[in-house]
């Protein structure tokens, strides 16, 4: 009896000096963002081989960059209603589609945009369904309002920092939810009241909102998406991170007078994957941020973004859609087609242009290299990097297993 209180005393103090130890000394974590991974009628199509469906060729060169992230984010701008598996305008994908996208190494999944309502009721249920039976954090669409309560909004804590994550779109493309579910529409009332409670009662570090915004194809941000951007800045967001106009826009890195980063806001992530060929479209941006924690004080390190081009090459007659990180391959022109290689540089030079002009204190980040030449850009063989299992509102991030 003696041994085991002893023990425990033991184990108590331990305890105490890891906190203590935790608390003076600097804590950090990489967050990655990527944009609309989607699923046009085209990569269904050209997934489907021997009956399954196969997007092993999707991610191969961008699994360590995302694995390697602390949390890793995409939005998932499809549905998985369930057959028949359909591209634009409704979207419904493969459920395989989730797997691989898992697989890659992504932790959260935003389901509040747009095509969240494509197949109705059916699809929101089947798509939050489908996420929790593969174990994978998701928010921005609910079955009800109990369901809502319980995981939203979301909280993580990783290495010491407690993150807020909201989530948020402007419409659904006319189509109007069913009760009882539920999606987070902008509404600037809730979102002053929701960053309020993460910062107030819920004691979060990093606010993080990620808003389905913007004008289409416009390489620019509107108005709108300024105005908005300032009132979530100004109510206590330190990220706003924009998606849907489905081509990039710019970012903004706002630091005080001190010269240190206090908020980081991204107009547009633009496409991550998708089956669209037109200019600007057939690319993305991978948006990175460091942030710190020292003495009860977060910091926001640094904010990169990283090129990603969709390149497509036929293969025993059907077409393998490939994610390509562009600073690595754009000195690689032997590595893939002339075809691609000329399109992937024209998506990299208006880009950079771009954001050159634009972009505030936000760089370009090559990403992961390999530290052997002759072995890159690496094929990254592809499997689960961690066992999920379905955790409470507020949970600390496993350590990744290889």
């Amino acid at each position: 009896m003696k041994n085991n209180f002893h023990n425990i005393k033991i184990l108590l103090i331990l305890l105490i000096l890891h906190s203590s130890f935790l608390i003076l000394h600097s804590q950090e974590l990489t967050l990655l963002f990527a944009g609309d991974a989607m699923q046009h009628q085209s990569q269904i199509d050209n997934a489907y081989r021997k009956g399954v469906y196969d997007y092993s060729s999707y991610f191969k060169y961008l699994k360590n960059d995302i694995s390697e992230a602390d949390v890793a984010i995409v939005n998932l701008e499809v549905t998985l209603g369930g057959k028949p598996y359909t591209g634009y305008p409704t979207f419904s994908a493969p459920d395989e589609y989730a797997v691989a996208l898992k697989d890659a190494g992504f932790d959260v999944f935003l389901t509040a945009n747009n095509h969240c309502l494509d197949k109705g009721k059916k699809g929101l249920e089947r798509t939050i369904d489908t996420l929790d039976s593969l174990e994978v954090r998701h928010l921005g669409t609910y079955k009800n309002i109990d369901e809502k309560m319980k995981s939203y909004p979301m909280m993580l804590t990783k290495n010491n920092i407690r993150m807020a994550f909201l989530n948020y779109t402007y419409g659904t493309n006319g189509f109007k939810v069913s009760s009882p579910n539920m999606v987070n529409y902008i509404d600037t009332t809730q979102i002053k009241k929701d960053i309020e409670n993460v910062r107030g009662f819920l004691s979060a570090d990093l606010v993080i909102v990620a808003i389905h915004w913007g004008d289409e194809y416009q390489l620019i941000q509107n108005k709108e998406q300024e105005r908005l951007a300032n009132l979530m800045v100004r109510e206590g967001a330190d990220l706003v991170i924009g998606s849907h106009p489905h081509v990039v826009q710019p970012t903004q890195v706002v630091k005080n007078d001190k010269g240190e980063i206090t908020n980081v806001i991204v107009y547009s992530l633009g496409n991550f994957v998708s089956g669209m060929s037109k200019e600007n479209t057939d690319g993305g941006q991978m948006i990175k941020v460091v942030v710190s924690k020292k003495d009860f004080r977060t910091k926001i390190k640094s904010c990169s973004y990283q090129l990603i081009y969709v390149d497509r090459q036929r293969n025993e007659g059907k077409i393998d859609f490939t994610l390509l990180p562009v600073s690595r391959f754009e000195n690689m022109k032997d590595s893939i087609s002339s075809t691609s290689y000329n399109k992937m540089m024209i998506f990299a030079k208006n880009t950079r242009e771009l954001f050159n002009k634009y972009n505030i204190d936000c760089f370009e980040d090559s990403g992961n290299e390999e530290k052997t030449e002759n072995l890159f850009p690496k094929e990254i063989p592809f499997k689960p990097t961690w066992k999920r299992t379905i955790l409470p509102q507020t949970f600390s991030l496993p350590l990744r297993l290889e």
